[in-house]
């Protein structure tokens, strides 16, 4: 049993003991410092909730909202919906943050409270700081009979986030439409197969092979989008009836693309193409994580526009946006964020603006990939003993590659030109991630044999 406290938010596998587990004492203990945060922080009463279709999440979400009517605040409950509606629901209705349960990638056991601010973009990590404190000093208090507050559904977002994209100048329904797609869907059983299906439709397409759309929350697979999680939709496309293949995780904020041809479109690559498309038509600034690739870098240079990179985590990346003004930004992971829609990673907004991007190129999904720069991320962690300090092993590094560009602000990220290695500390555990990206498959194999090597002789020094 797993239970972890970030500044982000709680999250957890379901059952087991209060405190070591997410069980119901801990989603009421973490919902009510949320709520007593978010009041006082803006001085409103309402809060918006929703949750993907993860089989807890009735549960999950009965708790949360039954806990924040006790406080004495509204509900505005979405049910079943995505993150990103959430994020956009949270500013029309003028509440006060957020909460959705949702663990996203993660497998069925698992789920979590992803919690928001006013703006509806994820809290920062001094508001977070603050939740925790307050759930650890059980600084809350609840409301008498005649203050408890309301609890009303709502279950239009969906819909009206939809129409929102709709209205985004870059976003071309004719030239969808006039191109006749040809797509099939994997949803993973959980809300895309509610949300992916109407926007399709609303966008023209009319040919649509809808797999695992239903949403039950049994998922049919590892519901992490990535090329190994994607064998059923990669054969069914490899068999020629298919123009493109849009798998989405949980919660709807990462998009992965399958080729007409079967072929994975590169997770890496669907922040790539889509910023591509806007800088395209909006000359200007990206952002994406130290994690992310290079290709990006090199399309934003080649429009006339800058690339800057931020620490791993959205709210990171958004904050770096902001700060340099960036017409679109986002994660490797298929995370597209789009400030002209809203400050969160979108795959609604990104399947949108890639559709418009693949119907005007009058390419196929797999010549589209290929006119960019090609490049390979390898992902690599060494486990550590507890007692190794890692903090003090990414020093070293940092010290043994100074005639390098080195960049410090989240681990150690080491660039050869356009070939880099990225070299983070888990949060959780004893493990240092190593991710490393060159556009040789091979090389970028070797930089990370190379730095693990390097981290074991400091280790041995050190012995």
């Amino acid at each position: 049993m797993t239970l972890i406290k970030s500044i982000s938010g709680i999250r957890g596998t379901i059952g087991g003991k209060a405190g070591e587990s997410l069980t119901p004492i801990d989603i009421v203990k973490f919902a009510a410092a949320f709520g007593t945060w978010a009041q006082k922080k803006t001085g409103k009463s309402k809060i918006v909730i929703g949750r993907d279709a993860r089989i807890s999440g009735e549960m999950a979400s009965n708790l949360v909202s039954n806990t924040l009517i006790g406080l004495g605040l509204d509900v505005v409950d979405l049910g079943l919906s995505t993150t990103p509606t959430v994020e956009i629901a949270v500013p029309e209705e003028e509440a006060a943050g957020g909460i959705i349960l949702t663990a996203s990638h993660n497998p069925i056991q698992w789920n979590a409270l992803k919690l928001l601010n006013d703006k509806g973009e994820f809290i920062s990590a001094e508001d977070g700081a603050n939740v925790l404190q307050i759930a650890e000093k059980d600084s809350y208090k609840f409301s008498e009979v005649l203050s408890l507050g309301s609890y009303k559904k709502d279950d239009s977002y969906i819909d009206k986030h939809i129409d929102q994209i709709l209205t985004l100048p870059l976003v071309d329904v004719e030239a969808i439409k006039a191109k006749n797609f040809r797509i099939a869907i994997d949803c993973v059983n959980s809300t895309g197969g509610i949300a992916v299906p109407k926007l399709l439709k609303a966008l023209g397409v009319e040919q649509i092979q809808e797999f695992y759309c239903e949403p039950t929350g049994h998922f049919p697979h590892n519901p992490e989008p990535l090329p190994e999680n994607l064998n059923h939709i990669c054969h069914e496309i490899e068999k020629g009836k298919y123009d493109l293949g849009i798998v989405v995780d949980p919660d709807v904020d990462r998009l992965a693309l399958i080729q007409e041809d079967g072929n994975p479109f590169g997770e890496e690559y669907t922040l790539v193409a889509v910023a591509d498309y806007v800088l395209s038509n909006n000359q200007g600034n990206t952002v994406s994580n130290l994690s992310s690739s290079v290709a990006l870098k090199l399309v934003t240079e080649k429009k006339g526009g800058s690339y800057s990179s931020a620490a791993v985590g959205e709210v990171n990346v958004v904050e770096e946006m902001k700060k340099t003004k960036a017409v679109i930004g986002g994660e490797g992971n298929g995370g597209i964020i789009y400030p002209e829609l809203h400050y969160g990673r979108d795959a609604l907004v990104g399947i949108a603006l890639f559709l418009s991007h693949l119907a005007k190129s009058d390419k196929r999904a797999s010549r589209l990939r290929a006119s960019y720069p090609n490049f390979h991320i390898s992902k690599n962690k060494i486990e550590l003993t507890p007692e190794i300090n890692v903090d003090d092993i990414l020093k070293e590094i940092q010290k043994k590659y100074s005639s390098q560009k080195v960049n410090t602000i989240d681990g150690v990220k080491i660039e050869f030109g356009n070939e880099w290695v990225h070299l983070r500390k888990s949060n959780t555990e004893p493990i240092i991630r190593i991710y490393s990206e060159s556009d040789s498959e091979a090389t970028a194999e070797h930089l990370a044999n190379k730095l693990i090597s390097d981290i074991k002789d400091i280790i041995t020094a050190k012995v």
